[in-house]
């Protein structure tokens, strides 16, 4: 890949993949961090691709699975978030606020599953490329969140 091309992709997919990965650890430093691996890995990747969408699902999955195995790491399973480090995105209207952190209290596999078909717009097939999961699974996680949005932004408009 030459130095034009993984700017291109760089400028094109950087973003994309933060959030993808800030959707997964719920955590700006470790989200920053499988960003600039999977952007390393893609700098590296001796194989050309066929065409901008297989690089694009290429590199989700790298983000996917370096989340995964970040959020395997004994460090990781023993610690927990600090409550008082908020660090949530800073939203015109309150109520883009409210429904990201309802949507950052999913759990993991239903946060990147709402990112990439509501944000990034992936089939539910592609999503289950990228995560390594059954289409009928992601269809169920997909379902779950909404069911669990549901409730809990009913439950904040209720008195």
């Amino acid at each position: 890949m030459t130095e034009q091309e993984f700017q291109t992709a760089m400028d094109e997919l950087g973003d994309s993949v933060f959030r993808l990965a800030y959707s997964w650890l719920k955590n700006r430093a470790d989200a920053e961090d499988v960003m600039q691996e999977t952007l390393l890995k893609l700098y590296l990747e001796p194989k050309p691709f066929e065409s901008r969408e297989h690089r694009q699902r290429w590199v989700f999955r790298v983000a996917s699975n370096e989340c995964r195995k970040l959020l395997r790491t004994p460090w990781k399973r023993r610690t927990g978030p600090l409550e008082d480090a908020d660090e949530a995105a800073v939203f015109d209207q309150p109520a883009q606020s409210e429904l990201f952190q309802e949507v950052m209290s999913l759990p993991p596999n239903y946060r990147a599953a709402v990112y990439l078909h509501y944000y990034e717009g992936y089939s539910v097939k592609e999503i289950a490329v990228l995560m390594h999961a059954l289409p009928s699974t992601v269809q169920t996680w997909l379902f779950r969140a909404r069911g669990q949005l549901k409730l809990k932004l009913k439950e904040a408009d209720s008195p």
